[in-house]
């Protein structure tokens, strides 16, 4: 029997922004390129991002994040620690269990096994790893980032393994089941919360992860209003129908202090 040719190690870049100790680049690398002889698909490249930030009132200002190509299929990393070493040791771990996901995924497509249980799909504790957001002052956040896209026409599980596979804190999607414009999030330890533009709770079917479904419609309203309403609850972000189109739209408070704005292609 023909055993397949070894992979090729791929590109591994490697940003840096702020101080960084001494041969972190190199540990970075190192660290990932760890992962990539483990994978049965081929990583063809991979990029690494650490930022250190100068805020001293930042209990996490190391940040450290990862974008992966695997075989076509990306996945991502993002988090915050006390060190930047710490940092890239956190990134490993969640990087790992972000590969495992794709794993099990492509082994279920080739041979048709079951949906992974809901504990596979995430560690309850990978929050706790998040960055923290930069404490700017509400007059000075600004609308920096504006992705348009064609949404994906995907059900909530298929949403779910996107969400966890790109470290998402959430996932806009058309549902397949009703045709609505959706947003999937995480909902305490290992659940999802769906919320819908107009919820269709008798149309959307079972989900082989633990689902509730908002029975709230999105409201109605412009990215000013918007912008408000994510000053005034603190929530990470807003999910809400935009005024003119009516199609559902996602203001997110980035960690940089500022908003990002996600809007489907008409």
């Amino acid at each position: 029997m023909k055993r397949p040719a070894p992979q090729q190690a791929p590109e591994i870049q490697v940003e840096t922004q702020g101080q960084m100790p001494p041969g972190v680049i190199e540990y970075a690398q190192e660290k990932v390129r760890a992962l990539t002889g483990r994978t049965r698909e081929p990583v063809l490249f991979a990029r690494v991002k650490l930022t250190h930030m100068a805020n001293p009132a930042m209990e996490r200002p190391a940040i450290a994040q990862a974008n992966l190509d695997v075989n076509g299929r990306p996945a991502r990393a993002h988090v915050a620690a006390t060190t930047v070493t710490e940092a890239v040791d956190l990134l490993q771990d969640r990087l790992a269990a972000r590969l495992e996901r794709l794993e099990q995924h492509w082994e279920a497509r080739r041979g048709k096994t079951p949906v992974p249980g809901p504990h596979e799909w995430r560690h309850g504790s990978e929050p706790t790893h998040r960055p923290d957001h930069f404490p700017r002052p509400a007059e000075e956040r600004q609308v920096v980032r504006h992705k348009s896209y064609s949404l994906a026409w995907e059900s909530p599980d298929e949403a779910a393994f996107e969400l966890e596979t790109m470290d998402y804190d959430f996932h806009l999607f058309t549902d397949i089941g009703t045709g609505e414009d959706s947003v999937l999030y995480r909902s305490g330890p290992t659940g999802y919360r769906l919320a819908q533009v107009h919820p269709h709770p008798e149309l959307v079917g079972p989900a082989a992860v633990p689902l509730t479904l908002s029975e709230l419609p999105a409201p109605r309203m412009k990215v000013a209003e918007a912008k408000e309403r994510l000053d005034l609850t603190g929530f990470p972000f807003v999910f809400f129908a935009d005024a003119t189109t009516g199609r559902g739209n996602v203001l997110y408070h980035r960690y940089d202090g500022h908003y990002g704005l996600i809007s489907p292609v008409e």
